[in-house]
């Protein structure tokens, strides 16, 4: 069944530190099928406006992605991805932060070491569990199930911002997913969990949240699924987000 809201919200922040009002568009979707997600996920991009190229340098406007499919099987399953990969390598201005062990991305049908798509090198049933929104890789940290992504302007050290940021989530079945936005004080100014996609493995959800009040994040944390009580495990895929702009 298709789950599918457009949301415009104004709420108090989260955090007991700080007052600022957010003034969240909220873009969200589950169900068993990508299509069940697609229009949620488009609307999202067309708020955040058109794509740019995987360049140095912030643009005025538009958005960034990361589909994880074009990553060199050098720093795909089994080996560890770098956490600046999207910042360095491929400019996009996004360094990933974990308490776990590191980074992977899952291998694809053509690797040379025949490791198991959509890690299967980490269980050998999770292949049955996950499916891929872009095909045909999916990305999570090791040992962890947090994600920070700092931004940067793209190829350099410069901090930035961003005004939105979404994620493709798959097999989430239960209420414990979310994403998190940090402001330069480092306090959650807007939280909102993902929608579950359903029982079965394998289903799709989506969460987009851009903010139209002048909120910026200097961060966006990522809980996928649990560690305990009950252990839940959630893949990600597609990162969208609003074109990381120098810091004010």
């Amino acid at each position: 069944m298709k789950t599918r809201e457009v949301l415009v919200l104004s709420v108090l922040s989260l955090s007991l530190h700080t007052a600022a009002l957010a003034a969240p568009v909220v873009f969200e979707a589950a169900g068993p099928t990508a299509a069940d997600i697609q229009d949620a996920v488009d609307d999202f991009r067309d708020f955040l406006g058109p794509l740019n190229p995987n360049a140095i340098g912030s643009f005025p406007s538009g958005r960034r992605e990361i589909n994880w499919d074009a990553v060199p099987d050098a720093f795909a399953a089994p080996n560890s991805l770098p956490p600046g990969f999207f910042n360095a390598n491929s400019p996009r201005g996004a360094v990933f932060l974990t308490p776990g062990s590191g980074f992977q991305v899952s291998a694809d049908s053509a690797n040379p070491t025949n490791t198991p798509i959509l890690f299967g090198n980490l269980q050998p049933l999770f292949p049955l569990r996950f499916r891929a929104f872009s095909p045909e890789r999916l990305f999570t940290a090791l040992g962890s199930n947090l994600v920070e992504t700092i931004f940067f302007v793209p190829g350099s050290t410069e901090a930035a911002t961003v005004t939105g940021f979404g994620v493709v989530f798959t097999d989430v079945n239960r209420a414990d997913t979310r994403i998190e936005f940090v402001n330069a004080r480092g306090n959650v100014f807007f939280s909102k969990n993902v929608l579950p996609g359903g029982t079965e493995p394998g289903t799709f959800s989506f969460l987009g949240v851009a903010f139209d009040g002048g909120e910026r994040a200097y961060v966006v944390r990522i809980i996928s699924g649990s560690l305990a009580p009950v252990r839940d495990i959630v893949m990600m895929d597609d990162f969208i987000y609003a074109e990381p702009q120098p810091a004010p």
